[in-house]
């Protein structure tokens, strides 16, 4: 299937970029822009604080089950959720939470201060018993991530993942190359995303360093099969890894959504696949989850559309 094809389909799309790499053979297409044009990530950003935690934890031999509240210490007075929730079930959004914490109640806080409510609110269920998907849980994997490398949260993640990955235009604040947000015609004002957010969705990106993220991760095979085993149960409507939902023969793939946007990424670890579509238009999906689908459909023979424009981001 011709990229450049594919992003034909994608009508009514301002900016669109695609990119596949085969075993880090590339071939990325743009629409509207160039391939270095950077969008709003929104919950792709989830997959790039997983993996730098996961590496973080294995560069110090702190096991993935380590109870969260060992590595927040400062919370421990105001813990109230379950002292048995892992950092592999908060990244897996296995937690059993209570999810009570919204984006308002965060707005001006600092990424400790969220993480401090999310906890103090408590939790609903056993750890492990239900996946749901809650951006609280990324709050607190944020401030895990900060704390491990006694920094903050931005640092941490450059030091760890970012820079050694050469993912040199993905950050937080906004780019020079920044592609505006659209819904359907109209053009959709710059949106701020708070640090207390910023693990769970706060990332600008481009697809050559999404398709970095794939590669290095295809680099880490400990940390790869971590981050793909499956934290949910036969009842959860999903299965779900470490920050991406598992596919049925071997894909991880999620999608992001923010006024304006729409981006998406599938991995097949097995193939050496990555691709990755970047859109700035919020109607995007479910046309961009049908390319991806449509182009790793030849390897696995799996009609993934649906699955990735319903994922929960």
């Amino acid at each position: 299937m011709d990229l450049r094809d594919a992003l034909d389909e994608l009508r009514d799309v301002p900016a669109a970029v695609a990119g596949v790499s085969v075993a880090g053979a590339r071939d990325v297409a743009a629409k509207g822009t160039d391939e270095f044009s950077c969008f709003r990530i929104a919950s792709l950003t989830k997959a790039v604080t997983s993996a730098a935690l996961v590496l973080a934890l294995r560069s110090r031999g702190v096991p993935l089950d380590t109870p969260a509240i060992t590595l927040l210490p400062a919370l421990g007075p105001d813990w109230r959720a379950r002292t048995d929730i892992t950092v592999a079930q908060i990244l897996g959004q296995v937690a059993g939470l209570r999810e009570s914490v919204t984006a308002a109640n965060v707005a001006s806080l600092p990424l400790a201060e969220a993480a401090r409510l999310v906890v103090r609110a408590g939790s609903e269920r056993v750890p492990g018993a239900r996946w749901s998907y809650y951006n609280g849980n990324y709050f607190l994997a944020g401030a895990i991530l900060a704390g491990l490398d006694d920094t903050t949260f931005e640092k941490a993640l450059a030091a760890r993942l970012l820079g050694p990955w050469g993912m040199s235009r993905t950050g937080f604040a906004t780019p020079a190359k920044a592609i505006g947000g659209w819904d359907g015609p109209e053009a959709l004002p710059a949106i701020d995303y708070p640090p207390s957010r910023r693990p769970s969705g706060g990332l600008w990106s481009c697809v050559p360093d999404l398709l970095s993220l794939g590669e290095g991760l295809l680099r880490e095979p400990a940390a790869l099969a971590a981050i793909r085993r499956r934290q949910t149960t036969e009842h959860d409507p999903m299965a779900y890894g470490l920050g991406w939902a598992l596919g049925p023969s071997g894909q991880m793939y999620l999608n992001g959504r923010l006024p304006g946007y729409r981006a998406a990424m599938l991995l097949i670890p097995d193939r050496e696949y990555v691709s990755v579509v970047l859109t700035a238009q919020q109607r995007a999906l479910p046309a961009a989850a049908n390319l991806l689908s449509d182009l790793q459909r030849p390897l696995t023979g799996d009609d993934l559309s649906a699955a990735v424009d319903e994922f929960a981001a």
